[in-house]
């Protein structure tokens, strides 16, 4: 059931960062289509917050995914903010799975990560330096979401081609 693929890159990176490129060229071998959306200039509005202008990230990311809800079968897959912004969405708009890498549990007390009840991959490192990986393991629990936890800090520079084949069996399994 080949579909689309928005696959958004984390804070500071942008859309041919290593691990999307990775993502993408998963789902093109795959037979599915894919985009990988550039939040470079909305991560540089430091006046709006730390983490640039996470709601318009939100919003760019929303208008996205309705377009290509209309076209047929949505997966979502985001890198950090990234994959925090895949999950939120994914309660606005229905996509088929989520796949998110070191995913932000809680930007703060008022912004926990909430995603769809769809089927979700993690792939998440040990040694992550800004998320905690109890909290991501507690909240994949609590989901049944496949986790993948690798021996890596938040980059999962080491882990890239373990990403892309947890992302090639999610959506393999779809």
């Amino acid at each position: 059931m080949p579909g689309h693929c928005i696959l958004s890159h984390g804070f500071e990176s942008g859309p041919d960062a290593t691990k999307v490129t990775a993502l993408a060229e998963i789902a093109e071998h795959l037979g599915w289509t894919h985009e990988r959306p550039d939040y470079t200039d909305l991560d540089a509005r430091r006046e709006v917050s730390d983490l640039g202008d996470v709601p318009a990230r939100l919003q760019r990311l929303l208008a996205l995914t309705q377009a290509a809800a209309q076209r047929g079968p949505v997966v979502l897959a985001g890198s950090s903010l990234g994959a925090y912004i895949s999950g939120r969405v994914s309660l606005q708009v229905p996509v088929v799975a989520l796949f998110l890498l070191a995913p932000p549990i809680r930007m703060d007390e008022a912004y926990p990560l909430v995603a769809a009840p769809v089927p979700t991959s993690i792939v998440h490192g040990w040694d992550d330096e800004l998320i905690p990986a109890q909290q991501v393991v507690d909240w994949a629990c609590a989901r049944r979401a496949r986790l993948l936890m690798v021996d890596d800090g938040h980059r999962l520079s080491a882990h890239v081609a373990a990403g892309a084949t947890a992302f090639s069996e999610l959506l393999q399994s779809l």
